[in-house]
């Protein structure tokens, strides 16, 4: 159980000092993860910016996804649920550009840019507050790769196991504080979680 957001950043950049990870930037999953992200920025000394990524909704049940994409358009999709639901590909392709023009707005918002930084060749550190379906987290790591980078590790306070365990396979390594079997959603491991506003967010990618 963590304080809160913040609690939870510094128990995460001590466990990542303690791993020895080497990284060039850690980039945060806004909005919840930029809290998390600044301690561990701070812990490693090196750049704290963004990688946004937008679920990808049901029909009728938006909150239900589907998949995510990233600001770049690179997508994950969950084929099964898709089949099982009978989405079809005009919605899919539909959804799929209203988000990524969603990502890159809010990309927009926090950094006047729709692309991560240059992190070619580069080792990068990705953060958020918790995985709970793991949609978005994958189409960020996704993003990362797609831009060239070296080694992706993702470090969480907590997760769902089968979530973590299907993000093992998307990265070089994952670090996770918890990942208890109840698992329910990523606010019941927090004693206060509340939503962090956008300016709240940015805040914290200053120096």
């Amino acid at each position: 159980m963590f304080d809160d957001r913040t609690d939870a950043g510094q128990q995460l950049a001590s466990l990542v000092t303690r791993e020895g990870i080497d990284a060039d930037i850690v980039l945060a999953i806004p909005r919840g993860g930029l809290p998390i992200g600044r301690p561990v920025a701070d812990a490693l000394d090196v750049p704290l910016d963004v990688i946004v990524a937008k679920k990808l909704g049901a029909p009728g049940n938006p909150e239900l996804a589907i998949g995510a994409v990233g600001a770049d358009g690179s997508v994950w999709l969950n084929d099964d649920l898709i089949d099982r639901l009978g989405v079809g590909d005009a919605y899919l392709q539909g959804e799929k550009e209203r988000k990524t023009e969603a990502a890159r707005e809010k990309a927009e918002t926090y950094r006047g840019g729709d692309r991560v930084p240059d992190i070619e060749g580069k080792r990068v550190l990705i953060v958020d507050d918790g995985v709970a379906t793991g949609a978005t987290t994958i189409a960020c790591l996704r993003q990362v790769k797609s831009e060239g980078a070296n080694r992706v590790t993702l470090a969480v306070p907590v997760g769902s196991p089968s979530s973590i365990e299907e993000l093992r396979g998307e990265v070089d390594e994952v670090l996770c504080i918890e990942a208890p079997f109840q698992f329910g959603a990523v606010g019941q491991f927090y004693r206060v979680f509340e939503q962090v506003p956008d300016e709240v967010a940015r805040t914290y990618l200053e120096d």
